[in-house]
């Protein structure tokens, strides 16, 4: 269901090793799980709008059923014919109905269980317990962590967006200076 999530979750969870990755790591799960929820909310108003929608056809095929009757009693057997045909009809749907919300609530089962695990695995990384999935950091031994190229790259990226926020905070104080005039 949340395949798409979770592996951003597990992705999220290789990569931290280092405790200035920590926040970064945290942060990327709790928006993951901000999905997860969403995702599970918009399920779980599918699967209201289709009990709405069963409840609905019930009502119309009792409807039928009882113009149906209606008509027999009355000896009308054009009446019911069609009576018969639209209760055909609306027995279908309240079929098919009744098996998609089956299977819409075996579906929101499955991605609450999921949202539930993210979110024990979620608290657990943020009370400081070693990230599951994550490779072992061997600074303790004094080992360099991590490829230094990858290092060398997150800074280079970090410099970048620190130097476009400073450009942008510059344009934008020029911008107001020229608005007030000075």
């Amino acid at each position: 269901m949340f395949e798409t999530l979770r592996q951003t979750l597990r992705d999220a969870l290789q990569r931290a090793t280092r405790p200035q990755d920590r926040r970064e790591v945290l942060a990327e799960m709790k928006a993951t799980l901000v999905q997860a929820r969403v995702g599970v909310a918009d399920l779980r108003a599918g699967a209201d709008r289709t009990r709405a929608r069963l409840g609905a056809e019930r009502t119309e095929l009792d409807t039928v059923r009882r113009r149906r009757e209606l008509a027999q009693r009355i000896d009308d057997r054009e009446t019911v014919a069609v009576a018969e045909r639209f209760e055909r009809q609306h027995a279908e749907r309240v079929e098919l109905l009744a098996r998609k919300l089956e299977v819409e609530a075996r579906d929101l089962a499955l991605a609450e269980a999921e949202v539930a695990e993210m979110v024990a695995e979620f608290k657990s990384a943020a009370a400081g317990a070693p990230i599951p999935g994550a490779p072992v950091p061997h600074a303790a031994a004094g080992e360099p962590l991590g490829d230094p190229l990858a290092d060398a790259l997150d800074a280079l990226d970090r410099s970048r967006t620190r130097a476009e926020r400073e450009a942008a905070a510059d344009d934008q104080l020029a911008a107001l200076k020229r608005r007030m005039g000075r």
